[in-house]
Parts: C-alpha cells; sequence; structure tokens
C-alpha cells in the first residue's frame, strides 16, 4: 500500500482527532466478539449443553478460526473504504443488490434485538424477583439515551469486559466434576447425528456467533478509526484475541452446562433454569451471578445490535449518520435506531419465553448468514473498491470455506426439519 493511497483512504473517511488517536489502539474487534457473548448466545449454549452434553464442543473450537476470519476481513473492508460492509455493498453492486443484503441484516438484527432486550429484562427479573416485562421499557429507553447522547461511546470498552463474567462457568464446570475426557474426546474425534437436535444445536451456535450485526459493527468502528497498516495489523490481532476470549467463555459455559444439565435431562426454559449450572460455584448467589452477567452482556449487545442496523439503513440509501453526529444532522439515522429499539420492546412483550425466543434468534441467525457472508467476501477481494488493500487469496479462500460452513449447516437443518416436520 503506498502513501498515496493511504492518504486517499484516509480523507475519504475523515474523523475528529480524537477518532483518529484511537487508531493503532484495542477494542473493535474486542467489543464485536464481545458482543457474541450476548444473551442470543449464552441462552443457545445452556440450551446446547442441555440437549447434547458435549457433544458439540467441537463446534465451538471451530469458530475459533471462523470468527477470526470473518472479522479480520471486515476489518479489511472497513479500513479500505472507510465505511462498513453495507455501505461498500451499495457504492459497488447498488440499491437493489444493497437492499437484498439489507433485508438479510436487518431482519435477524431486529430478531436478535427483541431476543436481547427480553433476556435483559429476565435478568433484572433474576435480580428483583419482578416480572420481566416491567424493566422492557425501561431498558430500551436507556439504551436509547446512550446512542442519542453519545454516551455509549465512552463505556463501550468497560462493558466489553462484563462478558467476562461468563468466564465463571469454567470454575463452575471444574466444580460440577465435568467429564473432561469426553469433553476433548468431542472435540477431537468430533461426530454429527443427523437429527433436528445436534443439526438444530450446530446451526444455533454457528448462528449466534457469526450474526451479521457483530462483523458489520466491525468494519464501522475500523472505518471510524482510518488505521494506517500497522493500525490495522493491531486491529486484526484485536479481533483474534477477542475471538479467543469469547469462544473460551463459550466453551466454558457448553461444559458447565453440559456438566449440570445435560447430565441430568433438565431442559432449559428460563434464564433461572440457565442460572443453576453456575451453582456448583455460586451456590445459592447463582441467580444473582447469572443475572449480572446477563446484564451487562446484554448493555453491551444491544447498542451494538441498533448501531450497526443503524449504519447499514442509513448508508444503504444514502442518509448522513454516525454515532458521532448529533441529533439535528442525522434525524432519519437515529430515527432508525430508536425505531428499531421500539419494535423490539413491543416483540418483547409479545409473551414469548426468553430461552425459546434466544434460541429461535439463533437459528434464524444461521439461516440468513451466508447472504451476508457472500456479500463480503465478494466485496473484500474486489479490486475496484479495495483497490491495494483487497484481501488476499488465502484469507479469501477461508472466508469461502466459512460461508460454505455455514451454508450447510443451514440445509442440513432445514431438510432435516423439513424430514421431521413431514
Amino acid at each position: 500500500m503506498t502513501d498515496a493511497t493511504l492518504v486517499q483512504r484516509r480523507s475519504r473517511g475523515a474523523r475528529s482527532p480524537e477518532t483518529k488517536a484511537e487508531g493503532a489502539g484495542f477494542g473493535p474487534g474486542f467489543v464485536a466478539a464481545g458482543s457474541a457473548a450476548d444473551p442470543t448466545t449464552v441462552g443457545t449454549l445452556a440450551v446446547v449443553g442441555a440437549t447434547t452434553t458435549f457433544a458439540l464442543s467441537w463446534v465451538v473450537v471451530l469458530l475459533v478460526p471462523m470468527m477470526a476470519v470473518v472479522y479480520s476481513i471486515a476489518a479489511s473492508i472497513g479500513a479500505a473504504t472507510s465505511t462498513s460492509i453495507q455501505g461498500a455493498i451499495r457504492s459497488r453492486y447498488g440499491l437493489a443488490w444493497a437492499s437484498i443484503a439489507l433485508v438479510s441484516i436487518a431482519a435477524i438484527s431486529i430478531v436478535t434485538l427483541t431476543a436481547d432486550v427480553e433476556a435483559a429484562g429476565a435478568s433484572l427479573t433474576l435480580l428483583t424477583g419482578i416480572p420481566y416485562r416491567i424493566f422492557i421499557i425501561p431498558f430500551v429507553v436507556l439504551i436509547g439515551w446512550l446512542l442519542v447522547a453519545h454516551r455509549f461511546a465512552r463505556i463501550e470498552r468497560w462493558l466489553s469486559l462484563l462478558p467476562l463474567a461468563f468466564l465463571a462457568y469454567g470454575v463452575s464446570a471444574v466444580l460440577a466434576h465435568a467429564d473432561w475426557g469426553a469433553v476433548f474426546h468431542a472435540i477431537f474425534k468430533p461426530q454429527f447425528q443427523l437429527d433436528t437436535v445436534f443439526a438444530g444445536g450446530a446451526l444455533a451456535l454457528i448462528g449466534t456467533t457469526l450474526t451479521s450485526y457483530q462483523y458489520v459493527w466491525e468494519s464501522v468502528q475500523v472505518a471510524a478509526r482510518a488505521p494506517n497498516l500497522a493500525g490495522l495489523r493491531m486491529l486484526r490481532f484485536d479481533a483474534l484475541l477477542g475471538t479467543l476470549v469469547a469462544c473460551t467463555t463459550f466453551l466454558f459455559i457448553l461444559v458447565a452446562t453440559g456438566a449440570t444439565l445435560g447430565v441430568q435431562n433438565i431442559a432449559v426454559v428460563t434464564a433461572a433454569d440457565a442460572a443453576s449450572a453456575l451453582r456448583p460455584l455460586a451456590g445459592p448467589f447463582a441467580s444473582i451471578f447469572f443475572g449480572i452477567g446477563l446484564l451487562g452482556s446484554a448493555v453491551l449487545a444491544v447498542p451494538v445490535i441498533v448501531g450497526s442496523t443503524g449504519y447499514a439503513v442509513a448508508q444503504t440509501f444514502g442518509w448522513k449518520g454516525t454515532l458521532d453526529a448529533p441529533w439535528r444532522e442525522a434525524r432519519p439515522f437515529y430515527a432508525v435506531m430508536l425505531g428499531s429499539l421500539a419494535l423490539a420492546a413491543v416483540l418483547a412483550l409479545a409473551g414469548v419465553p426468553p430461552i425459546a425466543l434466544l434460541y429461535g434468534a439463533s437459528i434464524a441467525a444461521g439461516i440468513a448468514g451466508p447472504v451476508t457472508l457472500c456479500f463480503t467476501v465478494l466485496i473484500a477481494r474486489d479490486a475496484q473498491t479495495m483497490g491495494a488493500q483487497r484481501i488476499g487469496p488465502g484469507l479469501a479462500a477461508a472466508g469461502w470455506i466459512v460461508t460454505a460452513i455455514v451454508t450447510f449447516a443451514s440445509i442440513a437443518y432445514i431438510t432435516l426439519q423439513t424430514g421431521a416436520k413431514g
């Protein structure tokens, strides 16, 4: 990459001096990976652990290279184009194709947002005993205020550390005397059963950790930092570090729930059921501990989902808007974000059981995943869009492999589900 190319890229996406100063720092990948440990993921892991014990541990390990590849590609797009993945799709392929990508991104974002908002209420129920519906409206109002008042950027780094509370599941797994031999056997000698439980569990794990909002957000945040080549390498390392921490957490949750709920054939129906996997560590305080971690993950993930949705819609239709812009200069952008929060609140009040909604959102994200992933790899490899910074053939091949895995998992689940109903 020449100096002239770098200057051109940076000038197209100029940001404030404060934002540029963060260019070489850590953050976007860790926040994106941290948001992957949202309530949807935690609930999904609890369900999978309870239904398959340790059998799908290999999928969690497989997620490490898959997430690292996707986040690295997303970071490259953000650095090269000074816009998000969705903005690059609109610029390269036009409104029609961008609208197809937008439907995939926005639909799954709303479903996931609804699940996470409802889970935030459920977490507060664990802490207070008050029905979760009471907390839905106050929670979305708080998140809306954080975004409109530009408060979220000040606390997102700290929020990204809150999901680390779920590492306590590792201690709980040890205290519950998990069969680590069975865990390692499942990892190194993976097995798969052709039924809806296993296929659905695998697809849900992939869908919840590779939901499109996560890597759209990664591209937005990298674009905002306008990194040089060294900064981009640092941001890629940041994404890898965040992925490793997140997937370690995921494995601990799966093992802990498998060792406590799975071996006893206890179904996860409520948030309290999921919290019970922490009893070997926290005893009677398991619900409180789980509630705090679940609430923290929701407060981190919900603004990321809302923000990525706002960027995707605004950049599809050419509206002005960033989270740095004041309300009066970006009303449509903020209206999309607040509207998505309001819609999620309405849907969350509909009465669907939180855990069922969390798991269903993960399945839906997995089915929709191939659409956005295809566009992401195509953009990252496109010379017209990326210039000298387009990704190499090796990273592109890895991106297509990830896309193929998600596509196969989706087709397998749909086929088995259709056969089971028939």
